[in-house]
This record gives C-alpha cells, structure tokens and sequence, in this order.
C-alpha cells in the first residue's frame, strides 16, 4: 500500500513537477470560480488527498464565501489532514468525507456540481479507466457550468508532467484523445452505483 501522506510531501519542495502543476491546477480553479454564476458555487473534489487546491484558493478568493466544497478522499490519514487545514483557513463551508470517490453514491447527495475536480486521479488507474472516467465527467456538472477538463491549449512540446497529460491521454472537454507518454496502471475509475 502506498503512503499517500508521504507522496504529497512533494508538494512542499517548490521544484517538483507537483509543486508546479498544483500552480495551475489553483490558478485554473480560481478562474473556474470567477467564471462560475452569481450565487452559491457547488465545488466537488473527487480523490481530494489533503485538498491543497481548494484549500489552497478559497481563503485570498473574492468569492470565498460562495463556494460549497466537498473534497472526498479515501486515504483516512489524508481526510484528516485535509479537514484541519480546511478548520485552520477558516472555511467552515470545506467538508471532507472519508470515502470512495470511484462510487458516486460517495458525492451523490452534492450534485450537481458546478466546478467538478479531478486532479491527480489518472496517475493511478488504467487507461480504460481514464477513458470511461473522462466520459462520465460532465454527468455531475450542472449545465452551462465549468466542465472542461482542459481548460488551456497545450503548450508546444507538452511536458509529461503538464496536468492536462495523463499518462498518455490529453483530455478536452469530456474526450480522451491519444498522445504518447508512459504506461497505464490498473484501477476502476468513476463509476455509477445504481441508487
């Protein structure tokens, strides 16, 4: 079993690949939130480790106090991290649920969303389950609102660390197209529970 507390040491060291793609991934939720209608945000974060993205945006954003998260998180260790430093920013609006993101009856009770966050998911599961994941994406995103999954145009000769690669796959909008870099790893990805 691997010790995910340990793996997102990473983010602390300001020249790992995760230290840069969590920049982005923060600046691309900031500008999700901007976007986002007039009123109360639906925020879900699925595979949310210690919510350093959300936690991480929230407390300097002009819309704080708009913004309804819910982070789930498998990894108990994580989850408990995640609810101090929510605690600690003072953002009573952050729940963490100690779940299994790849069921939906994990989140069901918190759609639709409006901002749906898939981040550092796809290291972790095949590529079947990346394209089925990928497909299923915008069902929990409310109509109209933020849901893609590539937010940017890639950048000539992309990085393999770049956060809209993944393992191979670029995603935009709810399609998985084929690009060329590593090795799928076995996992289940989303899935619907029936109700």
């Amino acid at each position: 079993m691997r010790d995910w507390v340990g793996w997102h040491e990473a983010y602390d060291d300001p020249s790992s690949p995760l230290a840069a793609r969590l920049i982005q991934v923060r600046g691309h939720l900031s500008q999700a939130i901007d976007r986002a209608r007039a009123g109360p945000v639906r925020l879900i974060s699925l595979c949310a480790g210690q919510g350093r993205d959300v936690i991480g945006v929230l407390p300097g954003h002009p819309r704080r106090s708009d913004v309804h998260a819910l982070l789930v998180e498998l990894d108990q260790d994580n989850a408990a991290l995640a609810r101090d430093h929510a605690a600690a920013a003072g953002l009573s609006q952050v729940q963490v649920r100690q779940a299994d993101a790849s069921l939906a009856g994990s989140f069901a009770d918190a759609l639709p969303a409006d901002i749906l966050l898939l981040c550092g998911i796809f290291g972790n599961v095949s590529s079947a389950d990346i394209k089925r994941t990928a497909e299923a994406a915008p069902g929990p995103v409310r109509a109209g609102r933020h849901r893609d999954l590539d937010p940017a145009p890639p950048a000539a000769g992309s990085d393999p660390e770049d956060p809209r690669l993944v393992r191979g796959q670029r995603l935009r909008r709810g399609r998985v197209r084929r690009a060329r870099h590593r090795q799928p790893h076995r996992g289940r990805g989303l899935q619907a529970q029936p109700g």
